[in-house]
């Protein structure tokens, strides 16, 4: 039976590393891409054999998240995975004593929390009706309260942490008829987040791409439905919320 993913944010770095990882596993694969162009998965799309489709997608726009609904529905009425990857950084600099740029914060906020909230809104019914069920929320140790030794960051660790209690929230929803979902923390990894590649990261896309593959097949094999959620990093280390 074919299998079908969709992937945010897949114009690059770890979005386009997960659309390649999701290709080499089989999976038919709709890649939301937000910019006009986006050469690398162009590329891969003439690769894939038939198997990637690109769909236009800005998960901060609820018009542009209800037509790539109506572009996957026009192939299939189930998605059997969904990762909610697409996300910004916003000012990472700025403390309680600078002036903050609350309207930035706002930006961040709506994509990274109410974007994937849309994203996942718009495309339980198909998840549901698949036989996986899995949504995947790419979260953050950023996110993680517990742990946060930071100063500022605010838009980027306030957003993550409300979408760690979004995933609450749909996974008991979703529990009792057999969905879950799964929260990752995908290491340090090297980003296109704030416009341009940042490589300090210690992972490479392709590696965190491959170890948040290796959690959602581990995830899918444990037929477990009664471990509680977690935020979990590519080690299967547990942060705390």
């Amino acid at each position: 039976m074919t299998s079908y993913a969709l992937v945010s944010g897949a114009d690059r770095g770890l979005g386009l590393a997960l659309v390649k990882a999701l290709l080499d596993k089989g999976y038919h694969v709709f890649a939301g891409q937000y910019g006009e162009t986006a050469e690398a998965l162009e590329a891969l799309d003439e690769l894939s054999g038939g198997r990637l489709r690109r769909i236009r997608l800005d998960i901060g726009d609820g018009g542009s998240v209800q037509e790539a609904a109506r572009e996957v529905a026009g192939t299939t009425d189930r998605l059997d995975l969904l990762i909610n990857n697409a996300a910004i950084l916003g000012n990472i600099t700025a403390t309680i004593q600078d002036d903050l740029d609350f309207e930035g914060m706002e930006e961040v906020y709506r994509i990274n929390t109410l974007g994937s909230l849309r994203l996942s809104n718009a495309f339980i019914e198909p998840i549901l009706r698949s036989e996986t069920k899995l949504i995947v929320n790419i979260s953050s140790e950023a996110g993680s309260i517990g742990n946060c030794k930071r100063t500022s960051w605010y838009g980027y660790c306030m957003s993550k942490a409300a979408l760690n209690m979004q995933s609450q929230l749909i996974d008991n929803q979703i529990l009792p008829q057999g969905g879950r979902v799964l929260v990752l923390h995908p290491g340090h990894v090297q980003t296109y987040m704030q416009g341009k590649l940042d490589a300090s990261g210690r992972l490479t896309p392709a590696v965190s791409a491959a170890l948040i593959i290796g959690m959602i097949e581990q995830r899918l094999a444990d037929g477990e439905t009664d471990k509680p959620l977690a935020l979990k990093d590519t080690e299967g280390k547990v942060w705390s919320w």
